[in-house]
């Protein structure tokens, strides 16, 4: 058994005592432990600070594309590694494994290649500058400039991989340095890429800290200048913004939280439209068991449609394989842990208690694994008749296989009720009809962060309402979290501060220059 060592302050540190375990969910088995007893995190973000971050600003974004680019080649040459991790901390089939390990490399890449097209030094100008005077003798410029302080990241359970790099290859491309710390759940396969990299000696010392377990003062040790990053609950996202450290002392901070994303089927819903969405739904929930921040939680379609795309989901989601990932021909795995499991089930229960049950995979689906202690559950699909006064549906997130269908009158009512989710990540759209979908655009682009639009022009190539990718923005505002992530360059933006300069012209101009 593996005890999965801190890495700050240039080097491995254990934390004291035993630890917590971090176990396969399937078997049971312990496959490492976590602990950050007794780590000195005022020393670790103060080594971050003053070493990681005065090395990576001495570069340019050019310069810290091509350490970008070092690490990729670093985390291609052990992909079969992180797989076989994935499979046994995760409980992921090798698909949906590839979706979080190859989506943190090509994000990686992506940056790489983005960060290499910047002529900028080490600051980046903001428009042009506006005079201040007559005959513009004196004017204002913005520039930013990168944060000196460090990046926590405090990540989710469900994307080990993506959920690290999506964020630290902004933070390392703007010259910031990053203090990572994994859901303890799922640490294994964040510990091992981190590790890969140290060894590999690519980034300069205190640039990328690693933290497992549950540090005292993480939060305390912090300075006001430095920025956090967090995915995970909205509850967690209220405790960490009422801290101290963040609701006083101005500390940035980034949230992305709960999300009941909608998949809505347009009014003109002929069979190819609806096709489109039937598949989409059936891949979101069995992706990752449906773990994930972007998960279709919402089914709203055409009540005349309403029973036809019932069986339609009911007659596809019957042939998935649910069970042991080692087994051949499992098509979808398991949960990360007990405790999802049960908070799954018990979110189940609140939903069946006051809906319609459209697909039991309880009941349908034979569970392919050894004993009854297993993290596995099969997909369930719940709809109700009455949407408008069944508030639960727009209101809870069960993290998993786990989606609601439910009927709209008219346009205007499909709209409202996407909306009811009071701010999501996600909602995508099925239609033949370009106009409806361009309304759909409008109305739903305020309150969530992406809008996925699909016609039969794009059946085939678009890259899924909910794979996250990295040249689009990433987040939802309401009970999404109110945050911004990736969108290409836009992701600088968390890791800079942005200040006028106010002066001479001439003076402005060798600033930018």
């Amino acid at each position: 058994m593996n005890k999965l060592a801190n890495y700050l302050e240039g080097r491995w540190q254990e934390g004291a005592g035993a630890g917590s375990p971090v176990l396969d969910p399937v078997t049971g088995e312990t496959l490492a432990t976590v602990g950050a007893d007794g780590i000195d995190m005022a020393a670790a973000y103060a080594f971050a600070r003053n070493q990681g971050g005065t090395a990576l600003r001495a570069l340019s974004y050019a310069q810290r594309a091509e350490l970008l680019g070092a690490i990729v080649k670093v985390l291609q040459a052990n992909r079969d590694k992180y797989f076989d991790i994935s499979l046994k901390n995760s409980g992921t089939v090798q698909n949906d494994s590839a979706v979080d390990v190859d989506g943190g490399i090509y994000t990686l890449s992506y940056y790489a290649k983005l960060g290499g097209k910047l002529t900028a030094g080490q600051l980046m100008a903001d428009g042009t500058a506006d005079a201040l005077a007559r005959d513009n003798a004196f004017a204002t410029q913005h520039i930013l400039v990168p944060v000196r302080g460090l990046a926590l990241f405090i990540n989710a359970f469900n994307f080990p991989s993506w959920g690290l790099w999506e964020k630290a290859a902004a933070a390392l491309l703007s010259g910031v340095p990053v203090v990572i710390k994994p859901a303890s759940a799922t640490a294994w396969l964040t510990h091992e890429m981190v590790k890969d990299v140290i060894d590999a000696g690519i980034l300069p010392g205190g640039a990328l800290n690693i933290v497992c377990g549950r540090p005292a003062n993480m939060l305390e040790a912090l300075d006001s200048l430095d920025v956090v990053s967090f995915t995970g609950s909205a509850d967690t996202a209220a405790s960490l913004r009422n801290h101290p450290k963040i609701k006083l002392e101005g500390v940035r901070f980034n949230a992305e939280t709960d999300s009941v994303n909608s998949a809505l089927l347009g009014p003109d819903a002929d069979d190819d439209a609806m096709g489109l969405l039937v598949r989409e739904v059936v891949r979101e929930l069995t992706i990752k068991s449906g773990q994930k921040c972007t998960a279709i939680r919402r089914i709203l379609v055409p009540q005349a449609r309403y029973a036809t795309v019932a069986a339609a989901l009911a007659d596809k989601l019957k042939g998935i394989t649910v069970g042991d990932p080692r087994l051949e021909g499992i098509r979808m795995g398991s949960l990360v842990s007990a405790s999802q499991r049960d908070a799954i089930v018990a979110g189940i229960q609140k939903l069946e208690a006051c809906s319609d049950i459209v697909f039991d995979g309880r009941q349908d689906i034979k569970i392919q694994a050894e004993g009854n202690q297993h993290a596995i559950v099969p997909p369930v699909v719940f709809g109700t008749q009455n949407p408008d006064t069944h508030p639960l549906v727009h209101e809870m997130e069960v993290f998993g296989p786990v989606a609601t269908l439910m009927p709209y009158r008219d346009t205007d009512h499909a709209l409202a009720l996407a909306r009811r989710g009071m701010g999501s990540l996600v909602a995508s759209v099925y239609s033949n009809d370009p106009d409806f979908l361009a309304q759909a655009a409008i109305s739903l682009a305020e309150s969530h962060g992406r809008v996925h639009l699909i016609n039969n022009d794009v059946a085939k190539v678009h890259t899924g309402h909910g794979n996250v990718m990295p040249q689009s923005n990433h987040g939802g505002p309401g009970r999404a979290g109110g945050g911004e992530e990736l969108g290409g360059l836009r992701a600088l933006r968390f890791y800079h501060r942005l200040s006028a300069v106010q002066g001479a012209p001439g003076v402005l101009e060798k600033i930018v220059n």
